[in-house]
């Protein structure tokens, strides 16, 4: 076995090598305290062919006993990924997939295991430094080591890998990947931070990941393996100069035409007819090779036009943000609801409120969570114009919403001021460019619709970048094709004040600080312009919430008159929704939460349950029944479970001598609460109460 050895944020890192998985093409074992992960890397020894992009796969599985747990639910074993674990594949993924070598295009896996799961809070950005040094040793066409870190700020301070217990506390909180040279990807989020504080962030993780990078380069040194030969793609040049002279004068014509269906329909026509063409001089040619020409001719026609004239296939500027509109209050059922439109990109977006018995129960190694915020994207294959069968939700989906729902989450109001679960759904109607940004936008028009009191409006907006040698574009507002053929998909969300979420995948080896700087600012200015157009629909959310939405109300009682509320074996709370038909929570704090769509029922059981935790007031007349009977008085209870003590001596303004001679058992009798000592004994008088009730009627 071989070790390497690291000293991050004041704590080692240990990369490990030689001693499990050896039949893998890698395998490294990476180590932060107790929280081990395993990377295994291997590649097919066979080349695929006819796909247009890398075929890599990447698995992030969380092993139940690395935290000494054993799974929840009926099979009692790790099944289909959870979310967190895909969000965290995604995660690995995309920092690792720039880096192979151009050309190689085996079908390659990494499957990174956690072993071991210690308080570090550190498993997910492990996964990356594992799988980077599983490749990295291996004989797979990996060229440049990646590795990760989490940096958060922690009362105004910046720090690396911060536990779980702290992520609670932090205002910022980000996932930066790079090789010793640039940065390569960014997640995460933060309380409306400014951009210098995100740009301080990177540039101090960037530190600590040239460190790990550095490891990593130190365990190749020692146990590397000779790469394997790449084969030597050739090129039929007289192919490719064929389909440009066939199609190129066609083709700058079409790359700039707004609409993205026309577009794309007579960019196809062009294509056939160079088919055509080209087998009717040559029955023996290859048709995907001419496909494949025609491709990297409409990428270079797309970024020269961007570099050279700074026209977009839109016709629009670098800068220009496309055409807005906002709807709400679309569906008259759902609870708020928004359509958001920006170009040829559609979200409508969907609020639903409930109640916290609607809350997600998440089984994790962290233990048991509930989540009382959710946000859902759906990509229904019709809104990009194809027929595919519907699935469950796919990794992109599942990433998709996960940005949206980081992008809201800091600005929804506290639990103790709308004690709501909120569920957002957006479903994608129409798609050119950044629909995930859309997402956020159309989820702030419909949480102020639903009359959600959120702190402040969040927009959010995708920035592209071209880059060709010295020559740097950075594009505002990116279309579909921009996305396709660009070096850089930067996605920014935030509200006037500060960002709330940012995500950073380049497909290049990495973007310079100037770059990031730049993109920053006019990503802020594009957010601003974009929440003006959001005020222009609503300023504001809703003064009321909407009628469909479930009322709820909240009071806080004693511990101990909790178990009066519930009643033996649940009787009472049982009767009270029987009665009332409303929904009932009780937690170990004494919160109950009733919630009900009629208003009249969840005053109903409001009253009720008032009524049962109600305490005796001194100085105030009850009408109460007479419980027990002693020599020295009676016990009157006053209020559903409260008795109280009226002694002999003030049962009447006359002398009695026996009880039972002015009271039995089950009489009615008015009273009033006299004294109510320090272990909350209530002394009651009938006689006081007789001589208030005569002075009420002589007025």
């Amino acid at each position: 076995m071989t070790s390497i050895d690291a000293i991050i944020s004041e704590k080692k890192l240990t990369l490990e090598t030689g001693l499990l998985a050896k039949q893998a093409d890698g395998s490294v074992v990476a180590r932060y305290g107790d929280t081990m992960v395993l990377g295994t890397a291997v590649a097919s020894k066979a080349t695929v062919e006819g796909k247009d992009f890398f075929p890599l796969t990447i698995d992030y599985i969380e092993k139940a006993y690395s935290a000494g747990k054993i799974p929840g639910g009926f099979l009692k074993r790790e099944g289909r990924l959870s979310e967190k674990e895909v969000l965290t594949s995604r995660l690995i993924d995309r920092p690792i997939r720039p880096m192979f070598k151009k050309g190689f295009n085996s079908e390659t896996q990494g499957i990174v295991s956690v072993l071991s799961y210690g308080g570090e809070n550190i498993a997910d950005i492990l996964g990356i430094t594992a799988i980077s040094a599983a490749l990295l040793i291996s004989d797979i066409p990996f060229e440049d080591p990646v590795a990760a870190v989490r940096v958060g700020s922690l009362d105004g301070k910046l720090v690396i890998n911060p536990s779980f217990e702290d992520m609670a506390s932090l205002s910022l909180s980000l996932v930066v990947a790079g090789t010793a040279d640039a940065v390569t990807m960014v997640e995460g989020g933060g309380l409306e931070i400014t951009e210098e504080v995100l740009i301080a962030a990177i540039d101090y993780a960037h530190e600590e990941v040239k460190k790990i990078v550095d490891a990593q380069n130190r365990l190749r040194e020692k146990v590397g393996k000779p790469k394997r030969a790449v084969p030597e793609v050739k090129e039929n040049e007289a192919l490719a100069a064929s389909v440009k002279d066939i199609c190129v004068s066609k083709m700058q014509a079409s790359i700039r035409i707004p609409d993205k269906l026309d577009r794309q329909k007579t960019l196809d026509g062009i294509l056939d007819e160079a088919i055509k063409q080209l087998s009717a001089a040559d029955p023996e040619v290859n048709v995907r090779e001419i496909a494949k020409y025609f491709e990297q001719l409409e990428n270079d026609l797309v970024r020269n036009s961007i570099l050279n004239e700074g026209k977009r296939a839109d016709g629009r500027g670098p800068d220009d943000i496309r055409k807005i509109t906002c709807h709400l209050n679309l569906l008259p059922k759902a609870h708020g609801s928004a359509l958001f439109v920006r170009g040829e990109t559609q979200a409508l977006v969907a609020v639903t409120l409930g109640t916290s018995q609607d809350e997600q129960r998440v089984d994790s190694l962290d233990g048991d969570t509930y989540r009382s915020f959710m946000l859902h994207y759906n990509f229904p294959p019709f809104s990009v114009g194809e027929v595919k069968p519907l699935r469950s939700p796919g990794r992109r989906e599942i990433g998709h919403g996960a940005l949206a729902e980081r992008s809201i989450k800091s600005v929804l109001p506290n639990a103790d001021v709308f004690p709501y679960t909120i569920r957002i759904v957006s479903d994608i109607l129409e798609s050119n460019g950044s629909s995930s940004m859309a997402s956020v936008c159309g989820s702030t028009l419909a949480l102020m619709d639903a009359g959600v009191p959120i702190k402040a409006p969040v927009a959010g907006i995708a920035m592209g970048l071209v880059k060709e040698g010295d020559k740097v574009v950075v594009l505002t507002d990116i279309l579909g094709v921009e996305d396709h053929f660009g070096d850089m998909d930067f996605k920014v969300s935030g509200t006037k004040t500060g960002i709330t979420a940012f995500q950073m995948d380049v497909k290049i080896k990495g973007v310079s600080r100037e770059i990031m700087i730049g993109a920053l600012e006019k990503a802020r200015l594009g957010r601003l312009h974009i929440l003006g157009k959001i005020s222009e629909a609503i300023a504001e959310p809703r003064a009321d919430l909407s009628k469909n939405a479930p009322r709820i109300f909240q009071m806080k009682i004693r511990a101990e008159k909790i178990k009066d509320v519930i009643g033996s074996g649940g009787k009472i709370i049982k009767g009270i929704i029987e009665q009332t038909g409303v929904k009932i929570d009780i937690n170990d704090e004494g919160i109950v939460t009733i919630a009900s769509n009629d208003e009249a029922s969840l005053s109903k059981a409001r009253a009720i349950v008032e009524g049962i935790v109600e305490e005796a007031q001194i100085g105030r007349i009850y009408k109460g029944k007479v419980k027990k009977i002693m020599d020295f008085g009676a016990f009157v209870e006053i209020l559903p479970g409260t008795d109280g003590l009226l002694h002999i001596s003030q049962i009447s303004d006359k002398r009695v001598n026996k009880v039972t001679d002015e009271l039995k058992e089950d009489d009615e009798v008015m009273v009033k609460v006299i004294e109510v000592d320090r272990a909350g004994k209530i002394k009651l008088s009938r006689k006081e109460a007789m001589k208030d009730t005569a002075k009420q009627s002589e007025t």
